[in-house]
């Protein structure tokens, strides 16, 4: 039985047309002067924090919390304009699905699992009115790199629950091949969805136990 659902954001919850990309982009050239700051970055599945060291390293810039700090001050003030401007939505199946698992007779909890830093996802999720449906989360802002954030939302589970998960007991909800590694990395179930970065045939290659071509295809009740 699944007792923890963890949800990747961008490509899986929203699309949020472009704003976070936009963002970054904004915010490397007002902090750094650099326009096309983001043009050789690959963001699907990918940490916030990850991305700005990558584009420090490009650029020749010392990656020291200073410089770190200016870059997402800046970012989150620009996506809190660039998610008005630009159109996006709740990806096909999402609040159905969220409803199933509610209503389940022993309903699991509900979590996020995301590289985005924990401000960037809220103000994304707010914006579509589903922040609220998520008590907990593993954010960029934990760590760096994908895997533990996995194994830190996972562990924030087991704090909701109060009791040890079996890795078979999660389910990690992606739309990137990051996003089966990084379920995989903590030894949880994956329901790929190619809502994103990612065709299905592609999702399918990195042998997910799920992979739809978006929440509509899957119900609550496959879990039991």
């Amino acid at each position: 039985m699944i007792k923890l659902v963890l949800f990747d954001i961008d490509g899986t919850l929203v699309r949020t047309g472009g704003a976070g990309v936009k963002a970054f982009t904004r915010a490397f050239e007002t902090e750094f002067g650099l326009a096309n700051g983001a043009e050789k970055l690959k963001f699907a599945g990918r940490t916030d924090v990850s991305l700005v060291r990558e584009f420090f390293s490009h650029h020749g810039i010392t990656p020291d919390a200073t410089h770190f700090e200016r870059f997402f001050e800046t970012y989150l003030s620009h996506l809190e304009q660039m998610i008005l401007q630009c159109e996006g939505g709740i990806c096909p199946g999402v609040n159905p699905l969220l409803n199933e698992l509610r209503l389940q007779s022993n309903p699991p909890a509900i979590g996020l699992l995301t590289g985005n830093i924990r401000r960037g996802a809220e103000i994304k999720l707010r914006h579509y009115n589903l922040w609220k449906s998520f008590a907990f989360g593993g954010f960029a802002d934990d760590h760096e790199e994908r895997d533990q954030i996995a194994a830190i939302a996972k562990q924030r589970g087991e704090e909701v629950l109060k009791t040890k998960l079996r890795g078979e007991e999660v389910l990690v909800i992606g739309d990137t091949p990051l996003d089966i590694r990084c379920a995989r990395a903590i030894g949880a179930k994956v329901l790929a969805v190619a809502t994103g970065g990612s065709k299905l045939d592609e999702l399918h290659a990195h042998k997910p136990d799920w992979a739809v071509e978006d929440l509509r295809a899957f119900k609550a009740e496959q879990l039991r």
